[in-house]
């Protein structure tokens, strides 16, 4: 059986057009939101660590309309973005968890939301004894550019003719160079909970790219979202209140995933994908999935002689790289690719045997490596042609002589 191609099967999950304005539907529903909590606008409670909720005040509690927890993947001292921060459940879970050397930037455009998450910041930095969230106006597809910023040159310049809303658009080119809301490879983490699904169809590949974007070499995104198994039907896509509802424009599952790599991304996981699925219309299933992707495959290869066992218990693997690893072979690897699989807070962490060549290759004599290859990895070629060594067995190994070899 065929995988559905992607370049066409997937286009109502990436860039249909719809009837309505999407972005005016999802600002209106959530304003609702953050007046009066709305059961149906996503999945319920997923479990969040009790002991992070109990410095949050009801009205947070009661306005998350999430899918997922993402924050639980999030660590001490990091530097973490939340995509769409609502009332700032999230933020304030991940606030306890970075702790006083991390920072927390929660960006939304609903006004009525980022109001309800920021009349709370002082009294919450008193109780955990450090204010380290803040929250910033923006469009999570566009995040550099700061609306708050945005719209104090606005209310002094009223837009009035093409002549002044040409002035406008400069000047938002200019805040996005100038005084971007978030800088480039500055991120440890980005993560989202059932925001991406909201995005317009013709801005989804644009919002991957800046999550990609504003990321450090090595960071992660971690994304909960709404995924569903077959493409949304026309009269789902038709309908606003599914689309504002988490539905309409949700990911189907393997194109969820494609979207990250086509980004850039490496080390691409699903971390947890409900079993149930929490809605199913017209016979399609919607159902919570949480991903994980990291950045920083990039860079020169370089050939330094090294090569890597994979360990199993796949008899072949493929990376996103296009690397085949047969289990328990030696597999020639450039510099780079042999750094990220060993990272230890990386995807590949405890998957493969790193084989370093007994000659180490410097940095400048080494050459180019050809990575769009899969080879065999010769030990004559790390241990060296001429290595005829014969090395007698320590006092201590492992076969005394009162054991049998």
């Amino acid at each position: 059986m065929t995988r559905p191609d992607l370049d066409t099967e997937a286009g109502r999950s990436v860039g249909t057009d719809t009837t309505y304005d999407v972005e005016t539907t999802v600002r209106d529903r959530y304003a609702r939101g953050a007046a009066t909590m709305e059961r149906g606008l996503c999945c319920p409670d997923p479990g969040y660590d009790p002991s992070l909720l109990a410095v949050l005040p009801d009205e947070i509690l009661e306005k998350d309309y999430g899918c997922g927890d993402p924050s639980k993947y999030i660590g001490p001292g990091e530097m973490v973005v939340d995509l769409g921060s609502g009332a700032g459940k999230i933020c304030y879970i991940m606030a306890q968890k970075v702790g006083r050397e991390g920072t927390v930037i929660g960006v939304d455009f609903n006004d009525a939301m980022l109001a309800v998450a920021r009349r709370h910041q002082r009294a919450l930095a008193e109780s955990l004894g450090y204010g380290n969230v803040r929250f910033v106006k923006g469009r999570i597809q566009d995040l550099a550019l700061d609306m708050d910023l945005a719209g104090d040159w606005l209310a002094a310049h009223p837009v009035d003719s093409v002549e002044t809303l040409a002035a406008f658009e400069s000047e938002c080119d200019r805040l996005r160079r100038d005084t971007p809301m978030i800088g480039s490879d500055v991120v440890d983490a980005v993560v989202s909970n059932c925001v991406l699904n909201l995005v317009r169809p013709e801005d989804k590949r644009l919002l991957f790219a800046e999550i990609y974007r504003v990321l450090r070499r090595g960071g992660r995104a971690v994304i909960s979202d709404i995924v569903c198994d077959e493409d949304p039907t026309p009269s789902i896509i038709d309908d606003p209140a599914l689309w504002s509802g988490c539905i309409a424009g949700a990911f189907r599952e393997d194109v969820f995933l494609t979207m990250f790599e086509e980004a850039g991304f490496h080390g691409i996981e699903i971390l947890s994908r409900a079993e149930a699925p929490w809605q199913t219309i017209d016979g399609v299933e919607f159902r919570s999935m949480t991903v994980r992707a990291f950045k920083g495959k990039e860079g020169p290869c370089l050939e330094r002689h090294q090569g890597v066992v994979y360990r199993g218990p796949w008899k072949t693997v493929t990376d996103d790289d296009g690397h085949v690893l047969h289990r328990g072979q030696r597999m020639a690897v450039c510099d780079k690719t042999l750094h990220l699989y060993t990272d230890v807070v990386g995807p590949y962490a405890g998957q493969v045997e790193p084989i370093n060549p007994r000659d180490p290759v410097p940095l400048d004599a080494a050459g180019a490596f050809d990575c769009r290859r899969s080879g065999y990895r010769s030990p004559r070629q790390t241990k060296g042609a001429d290595y005829h060594d014969s090395i007698e067995p320590a006092t201590d190994a492992c076969c005394g002589p009162e054991d049998c070899c």
